[in-house]
């Protein structure tokens, strides 16, 4: 996690306000967990009701909303400017993958385990 200055001199903290779907009190319960332990996190509040979480501290909001997203994948922001931002930084073309393992080890069987696979599915 890396602080973010708000001048040369001096650092501010600030608010990160983030919508989270919880589906149950111990949903609130490992949120508040999870963010509490990061480095620079003064206060957690989580709203149940409003599904919103908001988090104050010295720390770079999109590092606290990638923790979030380890425990829950449908965690963005609140205000739909921020959210916008992140997605045109992520849609932005990368280097082309490789291939999935699954594909490269069906590929390097032999045919000797090949007609297994295909003698098991056969038989009924």
């Amino acid at each position: 996690m890396q602080i973010v200055p708000a001048s040369k001199n001096n650092v501010e903290a600030q608010y990160v306000e983030m919508m989270v779907p919880l589906y149950s009190y111990g949903c609130e319960r490992k949120v508040k967990k999870t963010l509490s332990h990061l480095k620079g996190i003064y206060s957690v509040n989580v709203d149940y009701y409003q599904q919103k979480v908001t988090v104050w501290g010295i720390c770079n909001k999109y590092d606290v909303l990638y923790t979030m997203k380890s425990k829950r994948k449908e965690a963005r922001f609140w205000s739909p400017e921020e959210d916008n931002i992140q997605l045109l930084e992520q849609s932005q073309p990368s280097a082309p993958s490789k291939p999935s393992f699954a594909l490269m080890k069906a590929r390097s069987l032999s045919l000797k385990a090949w007609r297994k696979v295909f003698t098991r599915s056969l038989s009924f």
